[in-house]
């Protein structure tokens, strides 16, 4: 067996797919009404869609998983968040583990936790 993709729920696919092309340098593969495929294997799912399938609420911000992305140059990756066009609510501003590596953690759009950290 092989994990093929992650799935987040979004409100605007257009929105979602400008903020993880211009943040992340992420592209579409495929862009099938509601349900987009980027590079890195992540899926973008319009809200509407995933909550007909699973038939309850999709609570934003929940906290209970992140997307995780290395990133040699952090500092300059903070800059890009910092002077990004729409605000970026963040969990914490860029901080250094006891381990020595530099994380910041924010959210997407649609309340997706984002962790960007130096490579270990």
């Amino acid at each position: 067996m092989k994990l093929k993709n992650i799935l987040i729920v979004v409100d605007d696919i257009e929105t979602s797919k400008k903020f993880y092309k211009d943040l992340f340098g992420l592209d579409v593969l495929l862009d099938n009404d509601g349900n987009v495929i980027l590079t890195e294997g992540l899926v973008l799912q319009d809200r509407k869609i995933w909550k007909s399938f699973i038939e309850k609420e999709i609570i934003k911000e929940n906290n209970a998983c992140e997307l995780y992305f290395e990133e040699k140059d952090i500092d300059g990756f903070v800059e890009k968040l910092e002077n990004y066009h729409m605000p970026i609510k963040y969990l914490n501003k860029l901080m250094e583990h006891s381990w020595g590596q530099r994380v910041v953690r924010f959210y997407d759009p649609d309340g997706n936790l984002i962790e960007v950290g130096t490579p270990m």
